[in-house]
Order: C-alpha cells, then structure tokens, then sequence
C-alpha cells in the first residue's frame, strides 16, 4: 500500500536546474581566468551545491557559496512555479492522505529559498537536504521512513537522474523516473531500470492514482 512519496527537487518538481546553472556561472566566474563550461559545472553534480563551489574554486569557497545564493535568489524569476500539473499531484496526495517528502541535493538555504518562493514550505512533512562533501539521498530517504515510521515496501521515490534511481533502489524504495524536464536524459533512465519512467507530469498523476484507488474505484474503472 502506498503511504509515502518521496520527491526529489531540481528537474522533479520544478525546472530549476537552468537557474542553479545561471547562478553558479555568476557566482564562479568571476573568481576564474578561463570561460567557465556547463560540463565544468555538471561533473560536480552530486553533493549540494558547497561541493560545486568547493571543486571549482576552492580558495574562494566562502565568498563563493555566499554569492551563489545571492545569485540563486535574484536569479529565481527564471523559475517562478513547479512544473505545470505538479500542483494537482500534491493536491492528489493530499486528498488520499499520503505523506509527502522531500530528499534533495540541494543545500538547506538554497532548498529554503525555493521552498518559500513557491508556497510550498509547509507542504512537506520531512525535508532532508544535502551535504557539501557527498551524495546522501539514501541516508535521507532512510531518515523520513524512520522519522513517518513507514516501511520502504510502502514508499516510493521519484527523481530525474540515474543516481535518484540506485539511491532509492539503496533505500529499498520503488524507483520512479522523472523524465518530463528538457534536462532529462531519458536513454540514460531507461537503462537504469526504473520500477517506471513517466515522460509527462500528467502520466505521474494517472500512474498514482492507479496506485491510490479503492476497490470501489477499480470496480468502476
């Protein structure tokens, strides 16, 4: 039975990886004598966003990471809302009295700061973030089950990279694909072998409601 879904943030439920991309170029540059590469920036990928700024520029890490959020905040007009039909996923939820959670890479401030942007701060019933030095999304999915007492067997996680799917595979959760931004490398996806890959918000929705419906329901449908 399905009680929890866990989503990641960047790419899931909003397209804001353009906006991460905008302010770390903003906030790195300056502090380098060559042009600063998307690729550059995507091999750091993984822990929060101190681990990009610790790799690119190290001796500048605390002004660095400081003007990587400033950067964020006045960037974040790039992004003003999640992905269109998120909303009536967690209304969906919501309504089923599924808990909802958050595990992300993102740092807590950077987190925060969407989090209020959108409206959605009370929204989740655990947040975990991420850490500077590594990726830790299994170490937090394992948190929200222990933190909502839910077994992983009655969880699901939902994320748009291979390492969101081998993290909650880690966890003993589902593994869902999200492959409805542009950024998504949906050949990648499939050869992770996702438990599904939903290229559209709305296939999300149809697929939990699946999942949530009573028996009535089913007899109806």
């Amino acid at each position: 039975m399905l009680q929890l879904v866990i989503f990641d943030w960047d790419g899931t439920i909003a397209d804001t990886l353009p906006l991460c991309m905008a302010a770390f170029r903003a906030s790195i540059q300056p502090y380098l004598t060559h042009t600063l590469t998307d690729r550059e920036i995507i091999d750091t990928f993984g822990p929060a966003e101190g681990g990009t700024i610790q790799a690119l520029i190290p001796d500048h890490y605390e002004e660095g990471l400081a003007a990587y959020l400033t950067h964020y905040r006045a960037l974040h007009g790039m992004c003003e809302k999640p992905f269109d039909g998120m909303d009536d996923v967690f209304s969906l939820l919501k309504e089923k009295g599924v808990h909802i959670a958050l595990v992300t890479g993102k740092g807590k401030e950077s987190a925060d700061i969407t989090l209020e942007r959108f409206g959605l701060s009370a929204l989740f019933e655990v947040v975990e973030t991420g850490s500077p030095v590594r990726v830790q999304k299994m170490e937090g999915m394992q948190s929200v089950l222990q933190k909502l007492d839910i077994p992983a067997s009655d969880a699901v996680y939902v994320g748009d990279t291979v390492s969101d799917i081998r993290e909650a595979r880690r966890a003993g959760l589902t593994a869902l694909a999200a492959a409805w931004a542009e950024t998504a490398d949906i050949p990648a996806l499939e050869a992770a072998h996702p438990d599904a890959l939903f290229r559209t918000v709305a296939d999300f929705a149809a697929y939990l409601r699946t999942q949530l419906a009573t028996p009535v329901d089913a007899a109806r449908n």
